[in-house]
């Protein structure tokens, strides 16, 4: 294309966006006025209803994760929780992980060779790893789902390389929707949030070959919860 070619076009563009253009679809079809937008409160009654009692809170998170083929792992104590872990970790060859806010003692009993995100580290090193563990900012009871950040979760790559992800939670992480997650996140960080903030909601998954389920599609394979209830 001539620059004389491109410059004609980029004029009838600019020119065409100075006036806006009519809504011609809704005038063919006779279509009524759009609604206005949804408030707040209409979305909170479109969402499932989650239960005030935090036992029932726990036991709807639970529900949610095993719909999601997630592997929900609660524990008593300190030791049923390194206990669990080793037994996730039986058949590892190398672990991926970061410096825990909770759970740091159980990690540090694992006999294995580990690759820490807090440092720079070679990508390629990290997709070698059998499983990845970190922890999260928050449980969302409504969903299922796990809120991460790039500060809470060891980086970006950390949940996502290692075909098998291991998030070790606190009882305390747990909230009830997805409104108390953003609330959560305010209390914590105010107006200096994280780079990066996801919600992972069951493991990696795609049903768009004849729709048949298939796990591990564009992230972790195998997503485990060892829920810290003491």
């Amino acid at each position: 294309m001539s620059t004389d070619a491109r410059d004609r076009i980029l004029a009838r563009i600019r020119e065409a966006l100075r006036h806006p253009a009519p809504p011609r679809h809704l005038q063919q079809h006779n279509h009524p006025p759009l609604a206005p937008p949804p408030t707040s409160e209409d979305r909170i009654h479109w969402l499932p209803q989650v239960p005030a009692e935090w036992d029932a809170k726990k036991e709807l998170f639970a529900k949610n994760s095993a719909s999601l083929k997630t592997e929900w792992l609660p524990c008593s104590s300190p030791q049923e929780l390194a206990t669990t872990l080793r037994e996730l970790t039986s058949t590892s060859i190398r672990i991926a992980a970061h410096q825990l806010a909770f759970g740091q003692e159980a990690l540090d009993l694992l006999q294995l060779p580990k690759l820490l995100t807090d440092s720079p580290f070679n990508a390629q090193d990290l997709e070698q790893c059998d499983v990845g563990i970190s922890n999260c900012e928050c449980l969302v009871a409504q969903t299922g789902s796990i809120l991460i950040s790039s500060t809470s979760s060891g980086g970006r790559s950390l949940s996502v390389l290692p075909p098998h992800h291991i998030l070790i939670a606190h009882k305390s992480q747990l909230v009830s929707d997805l409104i108390e997650a953003i609330s959560f996140l305010r209390n914590r960080y105010g107006e200096n949030l994280p780079a990066y903030l996801s919600f992972i909601t069951g493991p990696s998954r795609t049903g768009d070959i004849e729709r048949i389920l298939v796990l591990g599609a564009h992230g972790p394979k195998k997503l485990s919860i060892l829920f810290a209830d003491y």
